[in-house]
């Protein structure tokens, strides 16, 4: 089974911020399945488990603020008994450009503070993550950035990445090796990036 979870704030003040491109990919892929989330505020999250052809998984969102990540991550892992191997985290990237997407197997933080929380709760940098780059203002404070809704032009540029996002995760899901994603999804490196 995989468990397919993306980071954000909870609460209506976060709804569309840089910070919950995590929540955004989770919402993206809902609305492709139709389905929905049930919260679980003993395990700290809200998810729902399905089927994608022969494969079971779960799409779930950290009901814990950014910075606790790792406790609901560790949660829902240890109750349905989920390999941390089988484990992908969808995030922001404050470092990477807006709509660059970068799947990753492993690594550290890179200074995003849910994944720091989510390796050392889970004891490991093995661990599989989409980064949704974000870009940066360098005349605003990082966590105003992080935390400043989306712009309309901004939403309009991610539009994209969302799409092959959930694309890459359906592929994911369905036993797609992750060295294939990597290659076929990662956005190519280029001078600015």
């Amino acid at each position: 089974m995989k468990l397919i979870i993306g980071l954000g704030n909870p609460g209506r003040e976060y709804i569309q911020t840089r910070h919950n491109i995590g929540y955004i990919i989770i919402d993206k892929l809902l609305k492709d399945y139709n389905l929905s989330l049930k919260p679980n505020l003993k395990l700290k999250v809200e998810y729902v488990k399905s089927k994608d052809s022969l494969n079971d998984f779960i799409l779930a969102k950290s009901l814990n603020y950014m910075n606790l990540s790792g406790e609901s991550v560790l949660n829902i892992a240890s109750y349905f008994k989920i390999d941390f191997n089988n484990i992908l985290i969808i995030q922001d990237d404050i470092s990477l450009p807006l709509g660059t997407i970068r799947f990753r197997e492993n690594g550290t933080s890179g200074g995003q503070r849910g994944m720091e929380d989510i390796i050392k709760k889970l004891g490991t940098k093995e661990i599989k993550r989409l980064k949704i780059g974000i870009g940066n203002n360098p005349l605003i404070d990082a966590k105003d950035y992080v935390l400043g809704k989306l712009t309309k032009k901004e939403i309009d540029e991610l539009m994209e990445s969302f799409i092959k996002s959930s694309q890459a995760i359906k592929e994911y899901i369905n036993n797609q090796d992750f060295s294939i994603i990597m290659t076929k999804y990662n956005t190519p490196r280029n001078n600015n990036i």
